[in-house]
């Protein structure tokens, strides 16, 4: 079975997580079939991509797959990570990418969500920013998505508490777009899908990257980034970081001690 389903209609193309039993975590053979079916968009000049999971879906995507964490003591969200290169993707593709959203989406796939261009959620939809349940110090271009997602107070909420909001506090924090029923969410989201692509796709093309350099324009002296990546380092070498991902595959509460 494909890990994700792609079709195209009216030059909008759609992008379906299909990995259900893993709860569309953002494996690396998920993410290449993203990307790769984005490329495939990019030929066919798809004006309009959506990204979701399967109808009725409890789960959107769990984010980062734990089973590919690298070996301890190792940063799981370098360059070439899987996450990293989805949201490097999804930035850079010409076109329009909305999320539309429905359950729970929980780490990575909150800020795969945020890195699309607009959001569209089910009123049951949820947010989770989660790495300090595990001992993940993310890094700093995945905490420029957050920022640019919403106010700095309350990503430093999410952040430090890991606890999900609703859609609905989502949508007034700027987070979500638009939040409708589940009965509703794919209509509407395919309606404004079709504005978008009745437009002219160069003009598009163009504002989304101005767009994207402008919200990176965050300079950071070389000392001060590479401060912060000893800083990550020290968490990951340290006890906490091995007992979050050995609680987490044990599927029980970590007991954290700060060392």
């Amino acid at each position: 079975m494909p890990l994700v389903l792609a079709t195209v209609e009216d030059r909008i193309g759609f992008i379906t997580f299909n990995h259900v039993k893993k709860r569309n975590v953002l494996s690396t053979a998920l993410v290449d079939a993203v990307i790769a079916t984005l490329a495939d968009f990019k030929r066919q000049q798809v004006r309009v991509v959506i990204l979701r999971a399967g109808p009725g879906a409890q789960v959107w995507s769990a984010g980062h797959d734990i089973n590919e964490h690298p070996e301890l003591h190792r940063d799981p969200l370098e360059w070439d990570a899987p996450v990293r290169r989805l949201i490097r993707a999804i930035e850079l593709h010409s076109a329009p990418v909305v999320a539309m959203i429905e359950g729970s989406v929980w780490g990575g796939g909150c800020e795969t969500a945020f890195a699309c261009d607009l959001v569209v959620a089910a009123s049951n939809a949820t947010f989770a920013f989660t790495p300090a349940k595990i001992g993940v110090p993310y890094n700093i271009s995945g905490m420029v998505t957050f920022m640019n997602a919403a106010n700095l107070r309350s990503i430093k909420e999410m952040a430090f508490t890991a606890q999900p909001i609703d859609a609905q506090r989502a949508e007034r924090l700027g987070m979500v777009n638009h939040v409708v029923a589940n009965a509703e969410l794919e209509a509407f989201t395919v309606n404004l899908a079709r504005q978008i692509a009745a437009n002219a796709p160069l003009s598009i093309a163009v504002m989304k990257e101005e767009l994207r350099l402008l919200a990176s324009a965050n300079p950071l002296p070389p000392q001060e980034f590479e401060r912060i990546q000893a800083l990550r380092q020290a968490v990951f070498e340290s006890n906490d970081h091995h007992e979050g991902i050995l609680a987490f595959r044990e599927k029980r509460k970590p007991a954290f001690n700060g060392d």
